[in-house]
């Protein structure tokens, strides 16, 4: 397996394996999709990228692996089978993902509630008009923003 740098300024090893029937490509993976990133007892979610629909543990695995930048899975695609409980290998839709209240529906595992503050950078998540109840959407634009001009936005997360 070819060797890269850790996060941490050390050397881990691209895995490229499969986990629950799943080809998961990452830094580090262990057997319930932890990674060099994120490895908390709470981290055993694998996601399916649209752009490439490769299966990574987290975006900085995409980032440090891929050849193209990664894109968000748009909002009328909330049915795509897109994660991995990576406790139980079960594969949910992003709309059952984003509706579990971090935990697995089939085996109860927990997962890491800070991972709301990533989901923009997986999944689309402006209100459409109508959208059904227990997905998640994004605050309301401000002012300036309804008016068409651009704001910053932090790319840390």
């Amino acid at each position: 397996m070819a060797r890269r740098t850790a996060p941490d300024g050390g050397s881990c090893r691209v895995t490229k394996a499969t986990r629950h029937g799943v080809r998961v490509v990452g830094i580090d993976v262990d057997a319930q999709t932890r990674c060099a990133h994120y490895h908390s007892a709470l981290d055993v979610v694998a996601l399916k990228f649209k752009c490439c629909g490769v299966w990574h543990p987290c975006i900085d695995c995409h980032r440090a692996l891929a050849d193209h930048a990664p894109l968000p899975w748009p909002l009328a695609e909330r049915s795509a089978e897109a994660v991995l409980c990576g406790a139980c290998g079960t594969r949910m839709s992003i709309a059952a993902y984003l509706a579990c209240a971090n935990a697995c529906p089939h085996c109860g595992a927990a997962f890491n509630p800070g991972c709301a503050a990533h989901y923009h950078l997986y999944f689309e998540m402006r209100a459409l008009s109508g959208e059904r109840e227990g997905i998640p959407s994004q605050e309301e634009p401000s002012a300036g923003e309804r008016e068409g001009i651009p704001l910053a936005r932090n790319s840390n997360g």
